[in-house]
């Protein structure tokens, strides 16, 4: 059964409803949220929430665990309510960062893809497996280390698990995080049904058995088990776990509409069960001021959110030459620092620019116009386009380059997902040839690149969206 994936969103409820004057008053009664070491003592923000980088950092992370604030497993029954198998909670399959700059209300949010392909501890990985990795590691250096408290050692390693995590997404994003927000598959139900559920769209019927979708086109409004299943499924969508991020974006959206609506704040025994789900299984950081918060987003409207998703060179990256099956998620972490950069509308720090390389693109498979899409991938990274064509049948792909363009040859064998390279005098002078084979998968073979992830406008919280 896959997982949920798609959990964050009680995280942002926690959010928009804290920056109300209604969350203010209701807030005491969050006191007993859990709270982790997550933020280092002196990374977090300063009292009056006005970081030195411009903006206020949260990291949403949405983790597939059927377990309770306690650490207990979940009632048979309530995992059969979620639809939710028993498979295990080490994998964090929602990422989510709410840039929030400095002075205003503005809510600009970006989803991490949980494949994306990253450096980090251990070796490259996909980045939902920091969690699991450092986790692992600090439970056997506890055991190694001659500690024997179970309890001890299950939070010392769950305290790793997520500060990895905030490391992870740090270093791929240049995103400095304040703070911490973890939900699991229990409280975003809760939280759905405690709102009264959530509008949505679908441009077309959709039926899933894995995840339990089943739901007609249009709108409808969905909350439980069928919340769970919206924003769970990715098998018979055409855009796969990027369609599954597009409709957990248009769910965050109406989440925070609906939170913040008339309806959910005047209405005492929502507001109730709104608290009541929060303090279910909500993890924060030990840092985080709620009252400070509160201060700096009273006021913040439903319509103030919007959503994106980062840019990735590679949906179907075959990063394993020994599994050519396996599939990740490709992104070039300037591009998406500087992505995250202008959503506050500062820049990311640039390197001197290179100097200009021609790229001459043959098209070696049978796919029609693969070389001028793939050219047009290239020029976008500021490469210069050079001639295109079809060249004589061959599977695999190549980059060919000069000595002196060495850097630059490996640069675009990366930014098409990892290709083959060669050395060669027969290569002109300021020059790179690439050749693409009948089994290339990567960007310009259906109109990508390094391009936010869903192709689509970015979410907004002011209407209901329709999607896949």
């Amino acid at each position: 059964m896959h997982p949920l994936g798609k959990i964050a969103v009680a995280g942002l409820a926690l959010v928009v409803f804290c920056g109300t004057a209604y969350g203010y008053a209701n807030l005491r009664a969050l006191d007993d949220v859990t709270r982790d070491s997550v933020i280092d003592g002196d990374g977090g923000a300063t009292p009056g929430e006005q970081p030195a980088d411009g903006s206020l950092d949260i990291l949403l992370v949405g983790r597939d665990s059927r377990t309770d604030q306690q650490g207990k497993p979940l009632p048979p029954d309530v995992l059969r309510e979620l639809r939710a198998g028993p498979n295990g909670d080490d994998l964090t399959d929602t990422l989510i960062v709410l840039r929030i700059p400095n002075g205003t209300k503005d809510v600009k949010a970006f989803s991490v893809p949980r494949d994306s392909y990253v450096s980090m501890p251990g070796g490259k990985g996909k980045i939902n497996a920091a969690f699991g990795r450092a986790k692992a590691a600090e439970a056997k250096r506890q055991r190694e280390a001659g500690e024997t408290d179970k309890p001890k050692i299950d939070q010392a390693a769950l305290t790793a698990g997520r500060r990895a995590t905030r490391q992870a997404v740090e270093d791929l994003t240049g995103v400095k995080i304040d703070h911490y927000a973890e939900v699991n598959l229990l409280s975003f139900a809760e939280i759905s049904k405690a709102v009264g559920g959530v509008d949505v769209c679908l441009n077309k019927a959709t039926r899933d058995e894995n995840s339990g979708a089943d739901f007609p086109a249009g709108r409808q409004r969905v909350q439980g088990a069928d919340a769970l299943a919206f924003v769970r499924q990715r098998d018979n969508l055409p855009g796969g776990d990027f369609d599954r991020v597009r409709r957990q974006q248009v769910f965050l959206a109406g989440l925070a509409r609906q939170v913040l609506s008339a309806g959910t704040l005047a209405d005492p025994g929502k507001l109730t069960g709104l608290v009541d789900a929060v303090k279910q299984t909500v993890v924060l950081d030990a840092t985080w001021n709620l009252l400070d918060f509160v201060a700096q987003m009273r006021g913040v409207s439903g319509g103030g959110i919007q959503f994106e998703t980062i840019p990735v060179v590679n949906r179907d990256y075959r990063y394993d030459p020994a599994n050519p099956r396996a599939t990740a998620v490709q992104v070039d972490p300037a591009a998406v620092r500087q992505f995250a950069a202008s959503l506050i509308g500062s820049a990311a720090p640039k390197a001197p620019p290179a100097a200009p390389v021609t790229v001459d693109v043959a098209n070696a498979s049978p796919k029609e116009g693969l070389a001028a899409r793939v050219a047009g991938v290239l020029t976008a990274h500021g490469f210069v386009q050079g001639t295109t064509g079809n060249t004589a049948a061959r599977r695999t792909s190549l980059v060919r380059y000069p000595a002196d363009l060495a850097p630059r040859g490996a640069e675009v064998a990366k930014l098409l997902g990892g290709l083959a390279t060669q050395e060669s005098a027969e290569v002109p002078a300021g020059h790179i040839e690439v050749v693409l084979g009948t089994v290339y998968a990567g960007p310009g073979t259906s109109g990508g690149g390094s391009a936010p992830a869903g192709g689509d406008a970015p979410i907004t919280s002011d209407g209901v969206v329709c999607v896949n």
